[in-house]
This record gives C-alpha cells, sequence and structure tokens, in this order.
C-alpha cells in the first residue's frame, strides 16, 4: 500500500486512480497521519471484518425469555 500526502495526490490524482485501478490501495495522509484510504471498488475496504452470521448457534437460551421476570404486580411503575 502506497502512502502519500495529501499534496501528491493532488498533483498526480491520475496516477495513483490507475493504480487503484490495478488493484492497488493508496493510503493518504495529512502531515503523515493516514486519514483516507483509496481501494478498488468491489473489494471490501476492511478484510477482516467479521461476516454476519459467524456466530450463529453458540448461544443457548436457557428458561422463557418472553415472560417478565418478577410478577407485574410487583412493578413500583404500575403502582399508582
Amino acid at each position: 500500500m502506497k502512502m502519500i500526502n495529501i499534496a501528491e495526490f493532488k498533483t498526480h490524482a491520475s496516477k495513483y486512480l490507475a493504480a487503484v485501478e490495478r488493484g492497488e490501495e493508496v493510503l493518504i495522509a495529512k502531515r503523515n497521519v493516514p486519514i483516507a484510504r483509496i481501494v478498488p471498488n468491489g473489494r471490501p475496504a476492511h478484510r477482516n471484518r467479521p461476516k454476519p452470521g459467524l456466530m450463529a448457534g453458540t448461544v443457548r437460551i436457557r428458561g422463557d425469555i418472553v415472560s417478565p421476570a418478577i410478577d407485574l404486580s410487583e412493578w413500583d411503575v404500575m403502582k399508582s
């Protein structure tokens, strides 16, 4: 991955966008602090992002999760 400062990107934007088209990533920095990353379209920006459903089947529900945990008559908010 190439890291370039904003001024360099502004001057040679077409060169760096061509590199992105070839599959390279370009990291843009402001005063040598990364602020943006340009990645090829169709490729996720974060490769290590967890996939949806990865933890499916790892939780076991014990007991009734729909009914209230205590009797409604014991709720202070219900006493008026």
